[in-house]
C-alpha cells in the first residue's frame, strides 16, 4: 500500500471566523459534554466527507510520520480514525492508540479499525492523557492539536508522558487568509461587532497554530521543531451532485454552519444564497475545492525539559 500520492489574516476576516467558528473548535467548547453531544455527533456523521477534504494532505502526513522511528503512536485528536488506521496498517509491528473527546467518534474509528489488531481508540483529554503500559515514542496529529485551552501546559504534558526521545509530527492550518474555504466563507458574513480587547493567553481555534512563532512557544518541552508547507485542494463537493453534495457539507461543519444556525432567519437567507453562489464557483473537474494550506511540524522531546 502506498501514500505517496506567520498569522497573517486581517481583522476583519479573523472576527468574522472567530465569530461563528462551528463549536468543532475548541476556542468555543469550554467542556468535554459540548464535544460529547452534538457537535461530535455531526462530524461522525461527516466522516466521510471530512476525511476526503483532507485527501491531498493525508498522505504527506502519514509518509512524515512513516520517516519517524516508533513502535508506541499515539494519534491526538484521531476523530474518525483514518491517520491511525494508515499508520497501523502500514507499521504492522508498531502499537497505535488514537484518543479523542468524542464518544461518537471513537465509535466510528473503533468500527472501521475492528479488524486491526494493533490499534485501540480511547476517550481523553490528550492534556491530561498517559499511558497505561509504556510511553509513547511517536505522537502524530491531523489538525487535532490546534485546540488545546493551554497549549504550553497540554506539550509539556505530552512530552513528560512520552519516551526518551519521542517524535511529534503533526499538520495544522496555515493562515485563513490562506486557506479559500474559509476565507471566501468569512466575506458572505456580516461585519462582526467591534471588540475592545483581544484574547488573553493561546487562545485555541483552527486557525491558533498559523504563526510559527506562536507555535515554537506552545510546544513547551519540544526541540528541534521544524516547519514544512504544505498547499493542496480541499475537496468540499465531489460525486454525481457536488454542488449539492458541498452544500451539504458546509450546512453541517465548519463556519458556514455556524452561521446558518445563527443567523436571523432573513440575514441566514441572503447567507444561504451567496454560499450557494460560492460553491458554484468553485465547481471545476466534477468537484468542487478550494486552495488549502498548512504547516506540517516536527519535534522531538526535549530531554533538559523531562
Amino acid at each position: 500500500m502506498s501514500w505517496q500520492h506567520v498569522f497573517d489574516v486581517r481583522p476583519g476576516l479573523y472576527l468574522r471566523l472567530s465569530a461563528f467558528c462551528t463549536r468543532r473548535s475548541k476556542s468555543v467548547m469550554t467542556n468535554a459534554g459540548d464535544w460529547q453531544g452534538g457537535v461530535g455527533r455531526n462530524w461522525a456523521a461527516e466522516w466521510r466527507r471530512t476525511d476526503r477534504s483532507f485527501a491531498a494532505l493525508t498522505p504527506r502526513l502519514v509518509g512524515s510520520a512513516l520517516e519517524q522511528p516508533g513502535t508506541r503512536i499515539v494519534d491526538i485528536g484521531c476523530g474518525a480514525g483514518e491517520l491511525s488506521l494508515a499508520l497501523a496498517r502500514l507499521r504492522p509491528d508498531a502499537r497505535v492508540t488514537g484518543i479523542d473527546l468524542s464518544e461518537a467518534l471513537l465509535d466510528v474509528a473503533r468500527e472501521r479499525g475492528e479488524a486491526q489488531s494493533n490499534l485501540t481508540f480511547e476517550q481523553a483529554d490528550a492534556s491530561r492523557w498517559s499511558s497505561t503500559d509504556s510511553p509513547p515514542d511517536l505522537y502524530v496529529s491531523r489538525h487535532g492539536v490546534m485546540f488545546f485551552d493551554d497549549p504550553p501546559a497540554a506539550f509539556a504534558h505530552l512530552a513528560r508522558v512520552a519516551a526518551p526521545g519521542a517524535r511529534l509530527v503533526f499538520s495544522c492550518f496555515r493562515s485563513a487568509s490562506e486557506n479559500g474555504w474559509a476565507a471566501d466563507i468569512a466575506r458572505l458574513l456580516p461585519p462582526p461587532q467591534p471588540q475592545t480587547a483581544q484574547p488573553l493567553g493561546f487562545p485555541p481555534g483552527p486557525f491558533a497554530f498559523a504563526d510559527p512563532d506562536r507555535v515554537r512557544i506552545c510546544l513547551a518541552g519540544w526541540m528541534d521543531i521544524t516547519f514544512e508547507p504544505l498547499d493542496f485542494s480541499y475537496v468540499a463537493g465531489a460525486g454525481d451532485a457536488p454542488v449539492a453534495d458541498a452544500l451539504a457539507y458546509f450546512q453541517r461543519i465548519g463556519p458556514a454552519a455556524a452561521a446558518i444556525r445563527n443567523l436571523p432567519r432573513t440575514a441566514r437567507a441572503s447567507f444561504e444564497a451567496k454560499l450557494a453562489e460560492l460553491v458554484e464557483s468553485r465547481l471545476a473537474g466534477g468537484q468542487v475545492t478550494f486552495p488549502a494550506a498548512a504547516w506540517l511540524v516536527t519535534a522531538t522531546v526535549d530531554p533538559s525539559g523531562r
